[in-house]
């Protein structure tokens, strides 16, 4: 059994040593086997065959729709500008952002690679207000921009496909390939803001989540009150931090009063 596993371990080296890329917004390296370009692409299908399945919500009769709308507006025109301050702009140049509201009961929100963000109805009831709505969404627009998505799916790719392109992978095994990029993104899942990426990962997008909130015009203290509405939507026995991917609620909360300071410094930029 080792003998024949060598093979494949050499593949998978391979392929984790290659696909290390540097990542424009934290300068770190990171995980990413797959071209942004061609998920920004497989995401433009698949946000599609989405919205077709589902009730979105129109914008002309929904001023819930318009406050997506307009939150999703200024959260890019703030990403933008940070990009733009950074000399970083020209990796922006592939987004098509484009914002809908779900009716659907699931406290949920996601944003695909290339800007393609979906907020479920049922998470109004907990954000409450537009401040809010900006802190969650300028969160899952982080995870997309740090390519988390990319990474969790670089990896399901290695361990599932035997590191097969994208391309291939779609051609060979579509369904397969289509079930790890919902997966790895969040769609359909009910789980929405919760979902299973890192805990460092998760207070990455929650750090640049409220620079983007601030930059946005918006509240960044509404982060705090936000995740205690969270902490008490949550039913059963609390998992034990350690043995949950995601941060407990109290340590969200007290890391994101960490971040506070430096997401207040982009007040006026």
């Amino acid at each position: 059994m080792i003998r024949n596993s060598f093979p494949f371990f050499l593949l998978v080296l391979s392929c984790l040593i290659t696909a290390c890329s540097q990542n424009v917004l934290t300068g770190k390296k990171q995980l990413a086997f797959l071209p942004e370009s061609e998920l920004q692409a497989l995401s433009i299908s698949q946000y599609s065959a989405f919205l077709k399945s589902h009730k979105v919500i129109p914008v002309s009769n929904s001023k819930d729709a318009a406050m997506v709308k307009r939150v999703g507006d200024r959260i890019t025109q703030a990403v933008k500008r940070y990009y733009t301050s950074k000399g970083i702009n020209s990796n922006l140049n592939n987004y098509q952002w484009e914002y809908n509201l779900i009716e659907d009961k699931a406290v949920n929100a996601w944003c695909l690679p290339g800007g393609k963000i979906v907020v479920y109805s049922g998470i109004l009831s907990v954000t409450q207000n537009e401040n809010a709505l900006a802190v969650v969404m300028g969160h899952e627009v982080s995870h997309a921009l740090l390519q988390h998505g990319n990474q969790r799916m670089s990896s399901s790719m290695v361990q599932e496909l035997g590191g097969l392109t994208l391309a291939i992978a779609l051609s060979n095994k579509p369904a397969q390939t289509q079930d790890l990029f919902l997966n790895a993104f969040g769609v359909g899942t009910e789980i929405g803001v919760m979902l299973p990426f890192s805990r460092k990962q998760e207070l990455e997008a929650d750090r640049y989540g409220l620079i983007w909130t601030v930059m946005a015009g918006y509240d960044p203290d509404e982060a705090l009150s936000f995740w205690m509405r969270m902490s008490k939507t949550n039913t059963g026995a609390a998992q034990p931090v350690f043995l949950s991917t995601h941060p407990s609620d109290e340590t969200r909360i007290e890391e994101i009063r960490k971040f506070l300071p430096e997401a207040l410094t982009y007040a006026l930029k």
